[in-house]
């Protein structure tokens, strides 16, 4: 969370100079948006407190968007529009849909403002100025293969439950899930599809909608399915 939130103060930090070079520049000019998926999940929530403090240090104006739920990118694109029309400087987003999404940051790119992506990368890398992302497959695959060696060291067999998101999956969703499985050894069939493994190893599915709350919920539900020894 500290990383990404520092990101956020780069960006910052590269908006104050870019306003600072003009001769027309006053303190408080620079204006920035902070598009997050979800004001629910304490990464993201993390993530815009630590741009606050940074903004109040720098005399930056800060808005700060956050999604009812990590799927809803149309509200994101309204957010990119209306900060292009107020004329931000600079627009980090956390990209619920970077396909879907892409359109909205190319115009705002086009309109002079500096967009960074955070924690979900766009496919296509020159979509966005610069992107700030776990490798969340590379991280998905090497706690799977810990979780294994564990395991296999203790003599235990496994049985696996994969909480997930949301039921209409997010790339760094998908990303993780089907890491972890690879790096357990599980043959993940589509790697950017959820839920076509043939594994007996798999024992249950459930969906968090990215809360705390969520989580319990899901693991509770997914621990007590039939499916589960």
């Amino acid at each position: 969370m500290s990383v990404l939130a520092g990101c956020v103060c780069l960006l910052l930090a590269a908006g104050c100079g870019n306003r600072a070079a003009s001769p027309d520049a006053e303190a408080g000019d620079v204006m920035v948006g902070l598009i997050t998926k979800t004001g629910g999940n304490p990464f993201f929530v993390a993530m815009a407190e630590g741009a606050r403090q940074r903004a109040h240090e720098l005399d930056v104006e800060l808005r700060a968007y956050a999604r009812e739920g990590d799927g809803d990118w149309e509200s994101q694109a309204r957010a990119v529009a209306e900060l292009v029309e107020d004329g931000a400087d600079g627009i980090p987003i956390t990209p619920s849909d970077p396909m879907a999404l892409g359109d909205a940051v190319r115009e705002a790119r086009e309109a002079g403002a500096l967009v960074i992506a955070l924690d979900t990368p766009f496919e296509q890398g020159d979509t966005v100025d610069g992107t700030f992302a776990t490798d969340n497959f590379k991280a998905g695959e090497l706690i799977g293969r810990w979780a294994r060696a564990r395991l296999e060291a203790e003599g235990r067999e496994a049985r696996i439950a994969t909480l997930d998101g949301y039921p209409t999956p997010v790339s760094v969703d998908v990303l993780r899930n089907q890491g972890f499985l690879k790096g357990y050894g599980i043959d993940v069939r589509d790697a950017g599809k959820i839920g076509d493994e043939d594994d007996a190893r798999i024992v249950g599915r459930g969906v968090t909608l990215g809360t705390k709350e969520g989580g319990r919920n899901a693991g509770i539900i997914t621990l007590s399915s039939p499916s589960h020894p």
